[in-house]
């Protein structure tokens, strides 16, 4: 007894659905609410990428159990497409609203966290932020990144090495920060000088670093958008605590994206982003000694913070 649904017929056969041998071509199985996955996943069966076939069969399966697990309406569903389609056309030139909901998700701190896995003291990563959107000035170490001379100045020290231990000289230090009113250049062009808080430097033969800055401010995501609304209908704030971004790589490592946190700053334990680890949180103690602050070329009291770095090597790294 054959269980097989008898397929439509198709042109390329006889006008009986059979082909010229007289043999019935196999059916497809068609859509159903119990094998709806299953279905849609074996029209990538011939996807010529492994990994792309991979990615997109788990991905439909996962969907296709999420909107069975809360059995979506159509009317929800509809909502979804629109919250997307609004958090698109949210995007512009200084404005990234899908990494902003990635990262309100938690998304992108896993996808950061699964990919530079850390261990054996190398330094923790962390989410880079929808504001690393341009290139950061060449700078001398020991230069001044805060433009505009506003807040409290000070002096970060650091530097880098393998998980050997040894230094990196060259390594190439990429920082940016907010201002100390919790705004980053692009979010004031008219306020804050090009490329305010922002620098770019070259690790010395021992590998080190330093720059002077201002202490960082806390600061709430963008929430005027979709992921605002979001934030709103889920009863969750949208701020970050205060912190200093780094991009840290060399030739032979693998590069690194991180915070430094400032200890102490409201929302260090409930960031809007979920990118807080305690291995990145530094005190930022205050310095009252003329003679430093005359040698660091700071006004008197500063504050002041070393961050050291640890890279891994990028023997393992994928291509």
């Amino acid at each position: 007894m054959d269980l097989h649904p008898v397929p439509d017929p198709d042109p390329a056969t006889s006008p009986t659905g059979t082909s010229p041998s007289g043999a019935v071509p196999p059916a497809a199985e068609l859509f159903s609410e119990e094998r709806s996955a299953e279905v849609v996943a074996a029209s990538f069966a011939a996807t010529a990428d492994p990994r792309l076939r991979r990615i997109l069969t788990s991905l439909v399966r996962h969907l296709h159990d999420f909107v069975k697990d809360v059995e979506l309406t159509e009317r929800e569903w509809a909502a979804a497409i629109e919250f997307l389609t609004a958090t698109g056309k949210t995007c512009s030139g200084t404005r990234q609203e899908f990494i902003l909901l990635s990262d309100v998700l938690g998304a992108s701190m896993l996808v950061e966290t699964i990919n530079n896995r850390a261990g054996g003291g190398l330094t923790e990563s962390t989410v880079e932020g929808p504001f690393h959107m341009v290139e950061s000035p060449a700078r001398e170490l020991g230069a001044d990144i805060a433009e505009d001379g506003k807040g409290t100045p000070c002096l970060v020290t650091g530097s880098v090495r393998g998980s050997d231990g040894r230094p990196v000289p060259g390594a190439v230090v990429d920082v940016w920060q907010a201002n100390a009113e919790g705004f980053y250049d692009v979010q004031q062009p008219d306020v804050q000088p090009p490329r305010n808080l922002r620098g770019l430097f070259t690790a010395d033969a021992e590998g080190r670093f330093w720059f002077r800055s201002i202490v960082p401010r806390y600061y709430p995501i963008p929430h005027d958008g979709p992921v605002g609304r979001l934030l709103d209908a889920t009863s969750r704030h949208p701020n970050r605590p205060a912190h200093v971004h780094f991009e840290v790589s060399a030739p032979g490592y693998r590069t690194v994206t991180t915070h430094l946190f400032v200890a102490g700053t409201p929302y260090i334990d409930s960031d809007a982003v979920f990118g807080v680890k305690p291995s990145l949180v530094r005190e930022f103690p205050e310095v009252d000694d003329p003679r430093r602050a005359a040698e660091a070329g700071l006004s008197n009291p500063f504050r002041t913070v070393n961050f050291d770095i640890v890279l891994r090597a990028d023997d393992a790294q994928e291509v």
